[in-house]
């Protein structure tokens, strides 16, 4: 699978069925070229104007299946949301 591939899937998280939207980038571990987490942007904003830029970065390991179009993930949202 391609990077770009996975930027066009949907994350569904299984907790709450709730979509948290589509992969935006990656975190990579530098020594190995494993993903070790995918980042996604708060969904609600609009260009990123309103407010400081928040994002939910979501470990690897949180992926429970990735399917043809959607990413299946089991996280609690408010321990992997990341405000800059």
């Amino acid at each position: 699978m391609r990077v770009c591939e996975l930027k066009q899937k949907e994350v569904i998280n299984v907790c709450t069925c709730k979509s948290l939207g589509c992969p935006v980038d990656l975190e990579f571990d530098p020594d190995s070229g494993c993903i070790t987490a995918i980042i996604i942007p708060v969904p609600g904003k609009i260009c990123n104007l309103f407010g400081p830029v928040s994002e939910f970065v979501i470990p690897w390991k949180c992926i429970t299946q990735i399917g043809e179009d959607i990413i299946l993930v089991e996280i609690q949202e408010e321990k992997f949301l990341h405000k800059g």
